[in-house]
């Protein structure tokens, strides 16, 4: 079941270069329905899975393994950890939350100087990343280093909910969504060859994905993704990107890629034979691992489907679970038409 599936991989760490937990699940589902896999140097796993006849022209889609997290910088003689983000990480997000090191999943919060210690125009400022820290709760540099390490990873806690009218709490969502539908897909029957490329790297700069691609050498190619909703009560309408449970975010081009005009209208179409709800996104922004295939080689023809996400890249993603299957039937839609010819 999909929604199974995405909150296995939401409660796996991946932060970007540390994706191994995430691709181990992944290849395991794969080569189980009967794909022949790979991981290439970057770490992309990169699935062939067989179709009913063979593909008209070379079929990718994609999804990014990777989650945004924090990495290991130094250790104080107190024995807290300083530490950067990987990726994109609004620093408001951060302070008193809950948080995993390593592969041995030790606890930590991330803390602060105390409220009245601070100045009143420091109050008025969010804090630099450099004034954090995570408490390990020891006492010592010595002690600390028993626990992690410069270098290491952590992560967001994995408490996962659902709640409200059949929306999903969970971090990650961006883009555990993608390769949730991507293996549920891999799993089925399919109408012609296509290859599935589960990517590292792509919330430090898409990085994984133009490797990916340079192998694949897709004709066309079909990202899944998560993408910032911005519909918060406090965000003027014009600001607003999209809205979770309003179905699949189809783009016509975002901040690193103007997609395909005929992919994008054959998605539009689709949606609509299908009586898929669907919307685009009304202000542009952000980017997705498009940008790196389409430039890849002599240049790939690409699209997107995306699921809407609140408070992307925090502890505490939002989405529509009804949006997650929505995605799911149009991708397959979406493959069943490339096999038939219409494009």
């Amino acid at each position: 079941m999909l929604l199974d599936t995405v909150k296995v991989l939401c409660a796996l760490s991946g932060p970007s270069s540390y994706e191994g937990p995430v691709r181990d699940y992944l290849k395991v589902r794969a080569e189980a329905a009967g794909a022949i896999c790979r991981v290439d140097g970057m770490g992309n796993l990169i699935c062939e899975k067989k179709g009913v006849k063979p593909a008209p022209g070379r079929l990718m889609l994609a999804a990014h393994m990777d989650e945004v997290g924090l990495i290991v910088k130094r250790i104080t003689d107190e024995g807290y950890v300083k530490f950067a983000c990987l990726g994109g990480i609004d620093r408001r997000v951060l302070i008193g939350k809950p948080v995993f090191l390593g592969k041995d999943r030790v606890p930590g919060v991330i803390g602060l100087k105390a409220i009245h210690l601070t100045s009143a125009e420091e109050r008025k400022k969010v804090p630099k990343l450099e004034e954090l820290y995570i408490d390990l709760g020891v006492r010592s540099k010595e002690d600390a280093e028993r626990l992690t390490h410069i270098g290491d990873f952590a992560v967001f806690s994995d408490y996962i909910v659902e709640y409200g009218n059949g929306m999903l709490k969970a971090k990650a969502i961006d883009d555990r969504i993608g390769c949730a539908v991507m293996i549920e897909l891999l799993e089925k029957d399919l109408p012609m060859d296509v290859t599935f490329a589960f990517t590292v790297q792509e919330e430090v700069g898409t990085r994984g994905a133009f490797g990916a691609a340079f192998s694949v050498s897709p004709e066309i190619a079909l990202i899944l993704e998560g993408t910032t909703a911005a519909d918060s009560p406090t965000t003027d309408i014009h600001r607003r990107v999209c809205y979770p449970g309003k179905g699949p975010v189809v783009p016509y081009m975002d901040g690193g890629t103007i997609y395909d005009r005929a992919l994008f209208e054959l998605l539009r179409d689709l949606a609509e034979e299908g009586k898929i709800p669907w919307q685009t996104k009304e202000y542009v922004s952000g980017g997705t691992d498009a940008k790196a295939i389409q430039r890849t080689k002599a240049g790939v023809r690409v699209a997107a489907v995306s699921a809407a996400v609140r408070y992307l890249h925090s502890p505490s993603s939002v989405a529509s679970v009804r949006d997650f299957e929505h995605i799911e039937a149009l991708s397959l839609r979406f493959i069943e038409a490339i096999a038939a010819g219409r494009v």
